[in-house]
């Protein structure tokens, strides 16, 4: 065979799941450029080859196609995911030695900075004078849904929030006697802050991006939906290719925000055709309400503190504006919404504004929503992008912050990924990290078992939502393929298609879920490069 033809890589020996309806189940698979040329058993797969030819071997490795998580945040949490990971801590004075541990490593006059939050760590009431006092000094920390933040009062005073402030959205600074408590509900209230304090370098942020892709690649995921773009994002993804450290796929939606006026609408609709060989834009990104445990999320009735009734653009028909704004210039568009008021407004919008030119309109979460607006989403041609393991933040006893606020009714209406799946709407799943651990490995169990892997006694939250292995596996790659409208580019192994893969010690779909997360990653290919080998 000529060497110009011949394939660039090739992995041996393997058990190749494909989810190719045509051939589900190979040996090999060899690529050329990046695109996978040949699948089958060795010695046909061998005729790709020659001596220039990598061979990789898969001995004693299941191949799948490459992971996708379909929410994540792999660049704005290089200012979020910052200092102590608080992930798991449920004690108060666990969390406090942390701070102070940090507070050594950083110095007296440094900010310490705290992630992924949980909010019962501080009773009913977030006290950024507590935060102070465990911290030895000016603290920041991130709440784990990224939705609330808690700053010390000297960070508030030296940003000069002393009081109320009005925001173009449902921010909110929290004030109690007439005095900023530090708590900080959702973004804007979050930017205030930011913008008026000490940042990273560029450089720092680009090296810390860059850190976060690689450790993606080493939990076999090769590529990911970012839900948090701009057009700076796309400067600084060509910077990365053109030096050659991208090293995953990735859809980056536009976030469009309520105070964006038309002229910058106007702007970024121009983006529409943005690319990269490993990244492109073509979708925006919305927000139409918060989070359940703030009272932020938009439900059809109030929730059991009276909250839950506002959306987070104060004007619902503005979001609709611009979601036709951005549909009518080709685009996909993707919304955050929780509750089950949030969820019918972007299928309202999106019902108005026409389908986009590429792939589907998507709704994000959809932690609460009723039988008929449920039914919708199949017929009208609209994705799900869910999060099983979001549910790992209620409790048994339904004590925890999102349950009580809900109550019984709309809690048996959470996370209904089974329900979505059987009314034959295209689910895809992520870990929207860094609130949530990106293992797609957890995320996998997660959506099978309806608890945490290993926690064989607990209970199950709503069993009749549990995912199949297959369904789940399908999840993570067959349906971010659909719901971008590139099943013929990606999502099986196949010829003519991407070759992005990921190899495992033992198949995701037969492991039992409870032992899925101790399965080794051995090997993340992203456009036929090894960008992880165990």
């Amino acid at each position: 065979m000529s060497t110009r033809t011949a394939a660039d890589r090739a992995v041996l020996g393997a058990r190749i799941r494909t989810l190719d309806p045509e051939r589900p189940w190979a040996q090999a698979v060899a690529m050329r450029d990046g695109t996978i040329v040949a699948v089958g058993a060795d010695a046909d797969v061998r005729e790709a080859c020659d001596a220039r030819t990598e061979l990789v071997d898969g001995t004693g490795l299941v191949i799948v196609p490459g992971l996708t998580d379909s929410h994540l945040h792999p660049v704005w949490a290089t200012d979020l995911a910052v200092g102590v990971c608080a992930e798991g801590m449920l004690d108060l004075a666990a969390f406090g030695a942390a701070l102070r541990a940090e507070r050594a490593r950083v110095g007296p006059e440094a900010i310490v900075r705290a992630w992924s939050v949980d909010y019962g760590l501080f009773g009913d009431t977030l006290d950024g004078g507590l935060l102070a006092e465990l911290a030895g000094g000016p603290a920041l920390i991130v709440l784990h849904d990224l939705h609330t933040y808690l700053a010390t009062p000297d960070l508030l005073e030296r940003a000069g929030m002393t009081g109320e402030e009005r925001f173009p959205d449902a921010s909110e600074v929290v004030v109690r006697d007439g005095r900023p408590t530090g708590e900080l509900r959702e973004f804007s209230a979050y930017f205030r802050l930011a913008g008026r304090l000490p940042g990273a370098s560029p450089e720092a942020r680009r090296a810390r991006v860059v850190e976060v892709l690689r450790e993606l690649n080493a939990l076999g995921l090769t590529g990911a939906h970012v839900m948090d773009g701009s057009p700076e994002t796309y400067e600084l993804l060509r910077e990365l290719e053109a030096r050659g450290e991208l090293t995953m796929r990735l859809i980056v939606p536009l976030w469009v925000k309520p105070e964006h006026p038309e002229s910058l609408h106007a702007e970024w609709t121009a983006h529409i055709d943005a690319h990269g060989e490993l990244w492109r834009g073509g979708t925006a990104k919305f927000f139409i309400d918060g989070v359940v445990e703030t009272g932020t999320a938009w439900l059809e009735a109030p929730d059991a503190d009276g909250g839950g009734r506002h959306p987070y653009w104060p004007e619902p028909d503005r979001y609709a504006a611009a979601v036709a704004t951005y549909a009518g210039a080709g685009f996909a568009c993707t919304t955050h919404a929780i509750g089950d008021r949030a969820v019918r407004a972007a299928l309202d919008a999106y019902a108005a504004a026409g389908p986009p030119r590429r792939g589907l309109h998507r709704i994000e979460h959809l932690e609460t929503v009723g039988d008929a607006t449920l039914e919708r989403l199949a017929g009208e041609s609209v994705a799900a992008s869910m999060q099983p393991l979001h549910m790992r933040w209620r409790r048994a006893d339904a004590g925890d912050e999102w349950a009580r606020r809900l109550g019984p009714e709309r809690v048996a209406h959470g996370f209904r990924t089974g329900d979505l799946l059987r009314s034959g709407a295209v689910v895809a799943l992520g870990s929207d990290w860094p609130v949530a651990p990106a293992d797609p490995r957890y995320g996998l169990a997660w959506a099978r078992l309806r608890r945490a892997p290993g926690a064989r006694d607990a209970p199950v939250f709503e069993p009749a939502q549990r995912l199949g292995a297959d369904d789940a596996l399908a999840g993570y790659t067959t349906a971010p393929a659909r719901l971008a409208g590139e099943s013929d580019r990606s999502g099986r192994i196949a010829p003519g298609l991407r070759a992005d893969l990921t190899g495992l010690a033992s198949d995701p779909v037969a492991t039992p879920a409870d032992e899925l997360v101790d399965v080794p990653i051995c090997l993340t290919v992203v456009a036929g490069r090894v960008v992880h080998r165990a």
